[in-house]
């Protein structure tokens, strides 16, 4: 059962929980076209906490809400004393006096540890700089509803440090898929986090490779993903990750190593001209509104498990 449950990263779930959350997920979607919402969250408050700004994750989750018959609570930085150095214990032991459960967009992955060590309530997490599990979960629905399966090598070309990834790497390992990062060797994920994912990857049989050469990691590939550069935060080392990654654009010439029937994929936002071209986010084998369209049914599916 994950009703009164965290989602704080997907390597802290059994795949059947994955499984359950995506299969959910469909079935989501399916009631949106026909109009048919089950109200799970009838009555119950949401708060949802950005310490970062957001349009795809503040958008899907307030309508998710709203659509599950819940009342969403936002709650920027600057609105609740956080802003004043209030103790994210503090604003967890007062949240849990009025809501029924957190999401939160955070600038550190242990705040979110916080907040439901000391509130006690579901807390979901909408970014933080560990992961991104709602992301992950959206993109592999889109990639079943492309293909059919998830068994689908993957290429993720850029940071191979970035959250967004993480996740993609959790899901991969717990569900046994194949994954390979091109990314240069000063940008990997921290020993601790691939250590984990090292444990269950071969527990489920995952491949996950890094490679030097974005080319050799696209190679027959059916997706391609990637992500900005530089992160909200990391404005202090923008130009040093920019030196180190401007061999890994995704370009037409690189899609073309890809399997003749592979889609290009992007968490959103883009920057244009940096990690991808143009021709390519706007192109044929683009699926990124797909994928940010599916951002709403993955939100509510996990709103209405684990709230």
């Amino acid at each position: 059962m994950l009703k009164g449950n965290s989602l704080l990263c997907l390597l802290d779930l059994e795949k059947e929980d994955i499984e359950r959350i995506m299969e959910v997920s469909f079935l989501m979607k399916n009631f949106v076209k026909t109009n048919s919402v089950p109200k799970s969250l009838d009555g119950k408050r949401v708060a949802l906490i950005f310490e970062k700004p957001s349009t795809r994750t503040r958008v899907s989750m307030e309508s998710a809400i709203y659509l599950l018959g819940g009342y969403p609570i936002v709650l920027n930085k600057s609105d609740i004393q956080l802003s004043r150095g209030e103790p994210v214990e503090d604003t967890a032991r007062v949240l849990a006096r009025f809501v029924h459960g957190i999401g939160a967009r955070v600038l550190s992955h242990e705040s979110l540890i916080k907040l439901k060590e000391y509130s006690g309530l579901p807390v979901i997490n909408l970014l933080s700089n560990l992961s991104h599990p709602l992301q992950a979960l959206a993109d592999f629905m889109t990639i079943k509803e492309k293909f059919g399966t998830y068994e689908k090598p993957i290429a993720f070309v850029g940071d191979g440090g970035d959250n967004v990834l993480v996740s993609l790497m959790a899901f991969v390992a717990k569900m046994g898929l194949e994954l390979r990062v091109a990314s240069p060797k000063e940008l990997r994920p921290k020993p601790e986090i691939w250590k984990r994912i090292e444990e269950e990857s071969e527990k489920s049989g995952a491949i996950i490779e890094f490679y030097d050469d974005p080319y050799f990691a696209v190679r027959g590939s059916f997706v391609v993903y990637t992500d900005v550069w530089v992160s909200m935060g990391e404005e202090n080392i923008a130009n040093k990750k920019k030196e180190l990654l401007k061999n890994y654009r995704v370009t037409t010439d690189l899609m073309r190593y890809a399997s003749k029937d592979a889609i290009f994929m992007h968490c959103l936002p883009a920057m244009r001209g940096e990690e991808v071209d143009a021709e390519v986010i706007d192109g044929k084998q683009s699926v990124v509104w797909d994928e940010a369209e599916n951002r709403l049914y993955t939100a509510m599916s996990v709103l209405s498990l684990f709230i």
